[in-house]
């Protein structure tokens, strides 16, 4: 289906860029209104906005280089931002949670607020243009009027995320629903983080109703979000809310929404965790929302798509170092600590290890075999291990086409989620939680436990999603009020949780002070 481009205004440009990188401006929003017309009679074109959003989203908006290192290098499973921590220092000192002028005004936390921010304003447009088509709908026309309802809500459940992510960052932050009026973008408020997270669960509970009842690898087009999806946003949002109360009703609103989940039958845990985050999972059975990148289904030979660069992700997170024309090879950011390392070894999780963890060769003339049988020479930074969850061998990648990670997507909401954020709901309202907790324990091969308690699940949501690039680590240790316990006295409560919001956007806004 042809994509329709649009074009936003030069003025929301520059407030959200005005930090001097414009070098991060070469690639434009794929949901930019464009100057000409625009038949909206045609129905046919009514997907070309989601379409662009879900493009937006896996160009940059969520897999920028810089915001991934920003989100990964705060948890204590990651060692440092780059491999030498005399490139981007500013990244050490978020690990160190200083919140300085020197972080304040670093480009990379700037960049950081322009990708969700940027991401939600493109949604809102989107969301413009299928109001522009849904005026011309004829009355009685209840199946074109559903649909423009579905892509509607699609687009708003990419936007609640946006948001997620930008308040799990920085805390307060706007709530855009209006940014269409771009002269706003000057003036628009902060909402606090309990507002930006009922609006989340608000906007989800509208957009349910409307949203395919199917897995995304069901859904028309496939991949896509439904409302399964929407409704482990809404409980992620909820537990956020719930914090470490046992007793706040967000615990239920986490237990219905994922009971909904579970009930439906439709999901299950792909049972090869190794194979999970490489080209054999890809929109699996277990998956609720991941960004796709395809290779048009060619069997050999180069791609190069357009706006889509598999580096900001895979390859930045790839082993560092000569290996020796290899195409397992990267930039070597944010490598895994020697923390988690010892975490999952003494747990004897021998399964999620194994995926997690790829060590380096011992020097840069000697090589570590991967389990896929691939050779990691070592490098001259002293770096130990890289993310297995980003690894893709050679075994997998296409004849011609070995851009490391090209193909494979990048896993965002898995069922997994769904069934540890039951247990603990359970567990906090009372009652059992060892049946959903046990089956994710079953996959990684570990007996189960009786009577689990919340400091077991707990370890269990690091261990499953250990490395996993969205944040999930350090944000339960928030949530549950266990950072000063793990980070010491460098975290101070209060203070470390959130990022400063960048001085670039408290310039262009006096109302973000």
């Amino acid at each position: 289906m042809k994509t329709i481009q649009y074009k936003m205004l030069a003025g929301f440009l520059w407030v959200l860029f005005c930090s001097g990188c414009e070098k991060f401006l070469d690639k434009p929003l794929e949901n930019q209104r464009r100057s000409e017309g625009i038949d909206y009679t045609n129905l046919s074109l009514m997907y070309a906005p989601v379409s662009g959003i879900y493009r937006a989203a896996a160009d940059d908006r969520l897999v920028h280089w810089i915001d991934l290192s920003i989100r990964c290098v705060r948890e204590d499973d990651y060692q440092q931002g780059a491999p030498n921590p005399n490139d981007n220092p500013e990244l050490m000192s978020i690990k160190n949670f200083q919140r300085d002028a020197t972080v304040q005004s670093y480009w990379g936390i700037n960049q950081s607020w322009i990708s969700y921010f940027s991401l939600a304003i493109a949604a809102n447009s989107a969301l413009t243009e299928l109001n522009m088509f849904a005026s011309t709908i004829p009355a009685g026309n209840n199946t074109d009027a559903a649909l423009n309802r579905r892509y509607q809500a699609e687009v708003r459940f990419i936007r609640a995320y946006a948001h997620l992510m930008a308040s799990r960052l920085f805390g307060d932050v706007p709530i855009l629903t209006d940014s269409d009026d771009i002269t706003r973008l000057a003036t628009v408020k902060k909402s606090t983080i309990a507002e930006v997270r009922q609006f989340i669960i608000d906007e989800m509970n509208a957009c349910i109703p409307d949203l395919e009842d199917a897995r995304p690898n069901q859904a028309a087009h496939q991949g896509s979000v439904t409302r399964y999806s929407a409704l482990l946003l809404k409980a992620k949002a909820a537990a956020d809310l719930a914090g470490n109360d046992n007793a706040s009703p967000h615990w239920t609103t986490v237990l219905e929404a994922t009971d909904a989940i579970i009930n439906s039958g439709k999901f299950s845990l792909y049972t090869d965790f190794y194979q999970l985050f490489k080209l054999p999972g890809k929109l699996c059975n277990e998956s609720l929302f991941e960004l796709q990148y395809s290779d048009f289904g060619l069997p050999t030979g180069d791609i190069v798509r357009p706006g889509v660069d598999w580096g900001t992700f895979f390859r930045w997170q790839g082993p560092s170092g000569d290996q020796k024309g290899s195409p397992i090879s990267g930039a070597g950011w944010v490598p895994p600590s020697q923390d988690i390392v010892d975490f999952l070894t003494e747990r004897n999780d021998a399964i999620r290890l194994k995926t997690t963890i790829i060590p380096y060769g011992a020097t840069p003339d000697t090589y570590a075999t991967t389990p896929s049988g691939d050779k990691i020479y070592g490098n001259t930074f002293g770096i130990k291990y890289f993310n297995g969850k980003t690894y893709l061998p050679a075994s997998q990648m296409t004849p011609g086409r070995t851009e490391y990670g090209a193909n494979n997507n990048v896993r965002i909401l898995r069922y997994s989620d769904v069934l540890l954020l039951n247990a603990e709901a359970r567990v906090r309202k009372g009652q059992s939680g060892d049946a959903p907790f046990n089956l994710v324990r079953a996959r990684a091969e570990l007996a189960p436990i009786t009577g689990v308690t919340l400091a077991q699940i707990l370890d269990e949501r690091r261990a499953e999603f250990a490395c996993e690039w969205w944040g999930e680590r350090f944000n339960d240790l928030v949530r549950t009020g266990r950072a000063r316990q793990v980070f010491g006295s460098r975290f101070i409560p209060g203070q470390s949780e959130y990022l400063p919001i960048p001085q670039a956007q408290l310039d262009a806004n006096t109302n973000l002070r």
